[in-house]
């Protein structure tokens, strides 16, 4: 690299110029210094840790389906609606901060079933699935086992009126 203080032929240090880099010589510099990573802000939203978290506690076996009973016959209805989605968040409530989430899970599970067990699965599987995909830290799952369907029961069907 070329110095670009020249000094009088004196060595006087008033007498000092600074002269422009020699031509082909250049500082390099990073535009917006530092890590990439950390330039910006990222959010997330609490439906989607909701969704990624239904899905996740219904991957679970011993679950039979998410929600309470209210809940699960509005999203019936809601299911029939053409063009409607299948609620993903039935049962599920998330409150996330900028680091951390806690969740709120309501499940039905299947009759016959270790209610203790299944809750630690679902518990294990969401903290898994939120954690790998959000980057956040999952700092409760409360679970609360809402109904148990057994084996004679029919599905309640819902059937919407047309007016």
């Amino acid at each position: 690299m070329t110095d670009m203080t020249q000094r009088d032929r004196t060595g006087d240090p008033e007498n000092e110029t600074v002269s422009a880099p020699a031509v082909g010589t250049r500082k390099t510099t990073k535009r917006g210094g530092g890590d990439p990573a950390t330039r910006g802000r990222t959010t997330i939203a609490d439906g989607v840790v909701e969704k990624i978290a239904g899905l996740a506690a219904r991957d679970v076996a011993g679950v039979h389906t998410m929600g309470s009973g209210l809940s699960r016959t509005f999203g019936a209805v809601r299911d029939r609606v053409p063009g409607g989605t299948k609620a993903v968040t039935r049962g599920v409530k998330a409150e996330v901060g900028e680091v951390q989430t806690a969740l709120d899970l309501e499940i039905v599970v299947d009759y016959g079933v270790p209610i203790a067990d299944v809750a630690r699965d679902v518990r294990e599987n969401v903290v898994a699935a939120v954690e790998r995909m959000t980057g956040l830290e999952v700092v409760e799952v409360n679970i609360a086992v809402s109904d148990v369907k057994l084996p004679e029961e029919v599905e309640e069907e819902v059937e919407p009126r047309l007016q």
